[in-house]
């Protein structure tokens, strides 16, 4: 395109427009997207201030014949917000938070992240399910459907969205609630960003914090299966109010890790008490006493400190792959595939995040959302290669798919959560939303975006007929 092209775009924007030959270009690309073995470079990036500036970069973009990405959070495993010679759309300088306490409602732009979110709702002692790495943004893990601390309690991220102020295809602003547009607020609810731009989402508040009590308990490779076995009973009596995460990592440089154990290979299973008091220090004391820890850290703590917990485990531009599959049941033939895998891992970054659901989320309806997930899931297996150096990552990559080919036969089919997919393929995601779900989201598609404008991402095509 000519520069007096991009300029027409000037003249009706707001906010910045980097073009490849400015001189700070490469910074942004790179610091837009997180996962550092995404090396793309896009045709322009624009940083939208308004949804007018969105429209206009949507409408823009199609006269000139280019592809969109949107960037909310830019933490992604796949780099799904940025792509070679497109126009990609920066939501980061849309990210305030507005907190109404009394009616127990936060408002945040679509470039905010959870971090952000969670800082403004907890000078109220309120808070909304949102994630486990608090740089993640609030649009791609809501959009996709949002696993949490709170989500045994409240349901997923999605499951708490009031309403959005979204942009379509067509350039057009529009409000999404279950008044206004209700088809397309169904889907945007699980259905990821392929209806629109959110620029604006509305969430329903609960009391959470300011403090929360954390229970960690860590096993080596020889007694965590054994702990696994114990955590997997357990679950099944938890309160809604207890929160519990397993996970297959090296234990960190901590100062509550003792010595010999820094670095060490194993299992956490970790117990976060929201409210349940005495029946969470009776978990806590059930698992212990049935599979003796070799350490173990209680403490309280603030609920946003919970929520930065493995941001250090997680820092921005390192490389990163993952698989993930959904369980009804953690059996005795998943917890051996885990055993037999987690030591043979390259990486000491690459780790095993296992999301314990339940509770509130369980309650819910399948049809209430587009989530691509079934409410009778009660595991989330995420297989993370996570490596400072491309000769790990290559290793751990291999290792990620060995392991989710061997638990796939014990799964809910090759489907899975689709905010954990690396690898976007279009039978995976027909497989996570199931045919008849599927369905409904392509004919919703149709409606709002039938040239399929918004594709970079866990694409449901629009219906053809």
């Amino acid at each position: 395109m000519a520069d007096a092209t991009v300029g027409s775009l000037r003249e009706v924007f707001s906010g910045q427009v980097v073009a490849r030959d400015a001189s700070g270009y490469d910074d942004l690309r790179r610091s837009c997207v997180w996962n550092g073995d995404i090396d793309r470079r896009p045709w322009l990036i624009v940083q939208p201030r308004t949804p007018q500036d969105v429209a206009a970069a949507v409408r823009f973009a199609q006269d000139a014949g280019r592809e969109v990405t949107v960037r909310g959070g830019g933490h992604n495993f796949s780099g799904s917000c940025i792509a070679d010679d497109a126009l990609m759309i920066d939501l980061g300088d849309m990210n305030a938070v507005q907190v109404d306490p009394g009616a127990r409602r936060a408002t945040c732009g679509g470039g905010a992240s959870w971090a952000q979110l969670d800082a403004a709702t907890q000078e109220h002692a309120l808070g909304t399910p949102g994630g486990f790495i608090s740089h993640t943004g609030v649009a791609g893990l809501t959009l996709g459907g949002g696993f949490g601390w709170l989500t045994r309690r409240a349901g997923l991220s999605c499951d708490n969205l009031l309403s959005v102020e979204i942009v379509t295809a067509d350039g057009t602003v529009r409000r999404a609630s279950q008044d206004d547009n209700p088809d397309l607020f169904w889907a945007i609810r699980g259905g990821g960003g392929n209806f629109g731009i959110v620029t604006q989402f509305e969430f329903q508040l609960h009391d959470v914090g300011p403090l929360v009590q954390l229970g960690l308990s860590f096993w080596d490779l020889e007694y965590g299966p054994a702990a696994l076995r114990v955590a997997r009973e357990l679950e099944k009596t938890l309160p809604d109010a207890t929160a519990m995460f397993i996970a297959g990592l090296n234990a960190p440089p901590a100062p509550f890790v003792p010595d010999q154990y820094k670095g060490a290979p194993g299992y956490a299973v970790l117990l976060v008490d929201h409210g349940a008091g005495d029946a969470y220090a009776h978990a806590v004391s059930e698992l212990r006493g049935s599979a003796p820890p070799q350490f173990v850290f209680d403490t309280p703590m603030p609920y946003v400190a919970l929520q930065q917990m493995f941001d250090e485990s997680a820092p921005w531009g390192i490389r990163a792959y993952e698989k993930a599959v959904s369980l009804v049941e953690l059996s005795d033939e998943v917890i051996d595939v885990v055993a037999r895998h987690l030591p043979a891992k390259a990486s000491p970054m690459s780790f095993t995040p296992t999301f314990v659901l339940g509770g509130e989320y369980a309650r819910r309806s399948d049809s209430e959302t587009a989530f691509g997930g079934r409410r009778a899931t009660r595991y989330v297996l995420n297989r993370a290669a996570v490596a400072p150096t491309p000769d790990l990552l290559e290793a751990d990559r291999e290792w990620v798919r060995r392991f989710w080919s061997d638990l796939v036969p014990h799964a809910e089919g090759a489907g899975s959560y689709v905010n954990f997919m690396t690898d976007l393929d279009h039978d995976r995601v027909l497989a996570s939303y199931g045919p008849d779900k599927y369905a409904r989201l392509s004919r919703i598609k149709a409606q709002y975006d039938p040239d399929n404008v918004f594709h970079h991402n866990a694409n449901i095509a629009p219906a053809t007929e």
